[in-house]
């Protein structure tokens, strides 16, 4: 997914009148960057390293503006557990949730069923385990799943989703899937279908904005984050729940963010525009 989304930008910022060079991460980035010595670096990577603060880090130490967040920002909403404090803290709502070992989770329902399993810290609905209601027993585990995972209430209802680009969000998309959200449901075409804006009650609509802005400032994000809600329906506003926040959301051919740019009359090349004119490294 990085590559995909960073020959999309590259292109569209060359379309932008911009000197471009595409660099891919490797055990040389640091070297590579003093030698390119580039002003401005327009992240593209998703996943550990790239949108956990580790390369946001790099980036604040050779002191080279940078888009999307800062090392703190990113570290937190890449950790869900901690993030999800931040949000209980705002006033956000949040599944119930806890941290559990590998041998617990396959030991005994740590938690009342219906639940979700995923690591802590990935993305892109890697490693996702969905416990039933009426399960009788509890997962069994990939053996290259972390040692350490998350155990988090299940949450029924329609997936949404914001992205907020600085202080503003965008639109509400609603996305309609056969099954469970996955990484292919997310990344290959036809995989999903996406309702922009999505068709909800008013109140839902204003409430999805309004969070979304609350968590990237409660996580001190910067420049452009998504943020993905579960509602059901059922339950009014108490059922719209903030799952996470993605720092560094997908900038690919079938991805959210670009199209909900679009809805509100913003050009792919405008919003990589917009986001390298944004760029920092004080943060």
């Amino acid at each position: 997914m990085s590559l995909s989304s960073g020959r999309e930008c590259a292109a569209a910022l060359r379309g932008e009148g911009y000197e471009v060079v595409e660099l891919d991460a490797g055990p040389d980035l640091c070297a590579r960057l003093s030698e390119i010595a580039p002003d401005v670096v327009f992240n593209a990577l998703h996943g550990q390293f790239g949108e956990d603060g580790r390369v946001q880090g790099l980036l604040e130490w050779l002191r080279i503006p940078y888009t999307h967040s800062g090392v703190l920002s990113s570290a937190l909403a890449m950790d869900k557990e901690r993030s999800k404090e931040v949000f209980s803290q705002a006033g956000l709502p949040i599944a119930e949730s806890r941290l559990a070992s590998k041998d617990e989770i396959e030991g005994r329902h740590v938690m009342e069923p219906p639940y979700v399993v995923k690591p802590y810290n990935e993305g892109s609905s890697v490693g996702v385990y969905i416990v039933a209601e009426g399960a009788n027993t509890p997962p069994k585990l990939a053996v290259d799943m972390p040692d350490t995972l998350m155990v988090e209430k299940y949450v029924p209802g329609r997936e949404l989703t914001v992205t907020v680009m600085g202080d503003r969000a965008l639109a509400v998309t609603e996305i309609v899937t056969d099954g469970w959200y996955d990484y292919d449901a997310k990344y290959k075409p036809g995989g999903s279908r996406h309702e922009v804006p999505a068709k909800l009650p008013d109140q839902i609509t204003a409430a999805c904005l309004d969070y979304a802005v609350r968590a990237h400032d409660a996580l001190g994000c910067r420049g452009v984050s998504r943020s993905d809600f579960r509602w059901d329906e059922d339950k009014g506003l108490d059922g719209l729940i903030l799952l996470e926040q993605n720092t560094q959301p997908g900038m690919t051919p079938t991805s959210l963010t670009p199209e909900q740019a679009a809805t509100v009359g913003i050009t792919f090349g405008a919003l990589v525009r917009w986001m390298v004119e944004d760029a920092s490294c004080n943060r």
